[in-house]
């Protein structure tokens, strides 16, 4: 079975940002960013395989077999726009995403160009209760908070 690409690593998140992230808007809303996960979640962040930005940790299995650890909550400074990874396919997101702001939507993430683009308020109330879902199906690193 293939081993998981995306796993924690301890490579250091502002020398990655500064590094990786050309633009400064996109710099300064990845620092707020950071504020924003790290309050919510309450986990300090850390880089997850090449880009992804993450706060505390769950671990998944699937019926398959095929099992790993990804991040509660997180996001990616991609070129083109933000993935951040906060959502979860429940009713409660499902009812306020259409007041989230200017967005695309993937399976697993909604992609943003600018967080002044989105409603903050509305991607809290996603991020948390994702973290609740989370903590409901899987085995979570948040029980222990």
């Amino acid at each position: 079975m293939a081993k998981t690409k995306t796993t924690e690593t301890n490579v250091s998140v502002p020398d990655f940002i500064e590094s990786y992230v050309e633009n400064d808007q996109k710099k300064a809303d990845s620092y707020r960013l950071i504020e924003l996960m790290s309050a919510w979640s309450g986990f300090d962040p850390k880089l997850w395989g090449t880009s992804i930005i993450g706060f505390g940790s769950y671990h998944y299995k699937y019926a398959s077999g095929h099992e790993g650890d990804m991040p509660l909550m997180g996001f990616s400074p991609r070129k083109a726009e933000f993935s951040l990874y906060v959502y979860s396919p429940i009713p409660e997101q499902e009812k306020i995403l259409n007041s989230l702001g200017k967005f695309k939507i993937g399976k697993a993430c909604v992609y943003v160009k600018k967080l002044s683009d989105i409603n903050i308020n509305v991607l809290e109330t996603m991020a948390t209760s994702t973290v609740a879902y989370l903590n409901e199906h899987h085995e979570c690193a948040c029980r222990d908070h």
